[in-house]
């Protein structure tokens, strides 16, 4: 028998780790998500004409999410198994208050006054249609049959026609995108997915027909912007020539005369990429993409280890969320999507979306670090 050597027999734990396995924290993970934090604030300064009011309300609401992902990474994930289907039916429940009940702003019905602040029901449902839809599948046998996955398919279906009815189409395709990537991960097979993507293109006249002016207006703007170059197509062209004057090596920080000048419409938010690009280049926008898809590889590989059905699905899909999440904006900034409203992930000006991402990433990490627990049946 060999002896082992003194530093094998007795390797004394990293004060730092021994905390981090205690909240439940994923290292790898909480690395970028604090980077992707502290690159906003660098950037927002900028976007929003250094106003430090701005940064000081964005730095409140990302601490209260991080507060909020810690939470949740405490939380036995067979907890979220367990309360997946009601979790759904409050969140349909308050999708129809908004309807009857929410308040309008700017030409959509979208928050519940509830006193002391407004509140989407639309953003948790963006994490409480995976959980519903995992939690279905995995107590059927997978792939899933044509019965499980027509069911599975009006389960999505019902938040995704009660948010585009707010009007919400941005958010409306981001739940039918993280429900539908659930149906991807159980186990579809290609002939199905291309039968299923082929009857989505046959209704696209359908899906015309009942999408409003404004809607109709952007898919218009999309195939040629310069159709209307002061009108409906200013956001888009402007977008695009902050990003093209950024160049390789970008203007610095604080350049951005897009901005500035106010030719760019929404530099805080919806086109702070354009704002990025201007100022940081190529290679800045490299890095953050480079950034971004190391965050992706990190759920993939919590997603690859767990050890139930339900973790699976539901941190696969949680990934891919994101995915479509930075997919999307940049997308639509750079003018291969039409524009639809979807913010930056982690990177754009306001409180809902980085507080629903936060918790989506809360749950990966509670499957991470509780994964040497069976989940209970």
């Amino acid at each position: 028998m060999q002896t082992e050597t003194r530093s094998e027999q007795f390797q004394p734990p990293s004060l730092i780790g021994t905390l981090l396995r205690k909240l439940h924290i994923d290292i790898p993970l909480m690395i970028g998500l604090i980077l992707i934090a502290l690159l906003s604030f660098v950037i927002l300064y900028s976007a929003s004409g250094q106003d430090m009011d701005v940064l000081l309300r964005q730095a409140a609401r990302v601490g209260l999410a991080f507060v909020l992902m810690t939470a949740l990474a405490h939380v036995d994930p067979y907890q979220f198994k367990r309360y997946s289907a009601l979790l759904f039916g409050i969140g349909i429940v308050l999708l129809l208050a908004v309807l009857i009940l929410g308040q309008i702003g700017k030409g959509a019905q979208r928050w519940l006054d509830l006193g002391f602040f407004r509140f989407q029901p639309s953003e948790m449902i963006k994490i409480t249609t995976p959980m519903m839809i995992a939690w279905y599948l995995s107590e059927h046998p997978l792939p899933p049959r044509a019965k499980h996955l027509f069911i599975a398919t009006l389960l999505i279906l019902l938040p995704t026609l009660l948010i585009a009815k707010q009007p919400d189409l941005g958010t409306a395709l981001l739940v039918a995108s993280s429900g539908a990537a659930v149906l991807f991960f159980s186990g579809l097979s290609w002939w199905l997915i291309t039968a299923i993507a082929g009857t989505l293109a046959g209704l696209t006249p359908v899906i015309w027909h009942f999408m409003r002016d404004y809607q109709r207006d952007r898919v218009h703007t999309f195939l040629n912007p310069e159709a209307d170059p002061l009108g409906r197509g200013y956001h888009i062209i402007q977008s695009k020539i902050a990003i093209g004057s950024g160049g390789i090596h970008g203007k610095g920080w604080l350049g951005s005369t897009q901005s500035k000048l106010d030719f760019l419409p929404e530099s805080s938010t919806d086109f702070i990429f354009a704002v990025f690009a201007e100022e940081f280049g190529l290679f800045g926008c490299v890095g953050l993409l480079s950034l971004y898809l190391l965050i992706i590889a990190r759920c993939l590989y919590i997603a690859s280890q767990t050890k139930d059905t339900y973790s699976r699905l539901l941190a696969s899909s949680l990934a891919f969320t994101f995915f479509v999440y930075v997919f999307v904006n940049i997308g639509m900034v750079i003018g291969v999507l039409p524009v639809v409203g979807v913010p930056l992930p982690l990177i754009s000006y306001g409180g809902t979306s980085v507080v629903t991402l936060l918790a989506g990433f809360g749950i990966l990490m509670s499957i991470h670090t509780h994964k040497k627990y069976l989940i209970q049946p």
